[in-house]
């Protein structure tokens, strides 16, 4: 892989187009993946927000679902934003009937935890491994995480609740870096999938 690496973003519902901007801003080739043969095509990918359980069912829909969680177990870099934070998740408190996610981060996540539509947010958020300052999050209908398991590393609290972690090479915001023309958590997504493409080429 060059040093400008190829990432998706699962074009199934939600902010795709955002995300696809800021990956460009980041030094990325960015390209929206529906089909298994376009995930096998990319270096990483972005679950955006949207709503977790409709991303699932058009993931089984289109054939992606388990592409993706095999992709994913073998490390390839993922970045999970709101929605995607949940499809992240090993575990969902009330998950809807149904609902299936990827997996990836040992953590348990709650929906909706900081309320409804009306009840969004911007909030000023210190994220590990972000120089520069606080990243302004867009925190609308969002996750918070629960409880995490020993190997994931917490980047971010608001309020007392998690809302940025790190696995390996998955990574998840319960806010919306996409929405505010701040490109930096973008940019440490993209550094990540360089990374790992330079270990696998060793």
């Amino acid at each position: 892989m060059s040093d400008t690496p190829v990432i998706g973003v699962l074009a199934l519902q939600g902010d795709v187009r955002e995300h696809l901007v800021a990956l460009a801003a980041a030094d990325a080739v960015a390209r929206p993946v529906r089909r298994p043969e376009e995930l096998a095509e990319v270096d990483g990918l972005v679950v955006p927000g949207g709503e977790s359980t409709t991303i699932s069912k058009l993931a089984v829909l289109f054939g992606v679902m388990e592409p993706l969680r095999a992709r994913v177990r073998d490390g390839m870099p993922v970045y999970g934003t709101c929605a995607g934070m949940i499809m992240l998740a090993d575990k969902i408190l009330d998950p809807r009937s149904g609902q299936e996610t990827v997996g990836g981060i040992d953590m348990i996540v709650r929906r909706n935890a900081f309320g409804r539509q009306n009840e969004s947010f911007e909030a000023a958020v210190d994220v590990e491994g972000v120089r520069g300052g606080p990243v302004e999050g867009v925190f609308i209908r969002a996750p918070w995480v629960e409880s995490v398991g020993a190997s994931v590393e917490v980047l971010a609290e608001h309020d007392g609740h998690i809302v940025a972690v790190r696995q390996g090479n998955a990574l998840a915001t319960s806010f919306h870096p996409e929405l505010t023309g701040d490109h930096r958590v973008h940019r440490l997504f993209a550094d990540m999938v360089r990374a790992n493409g330079a270990a696998e080429s060793l």
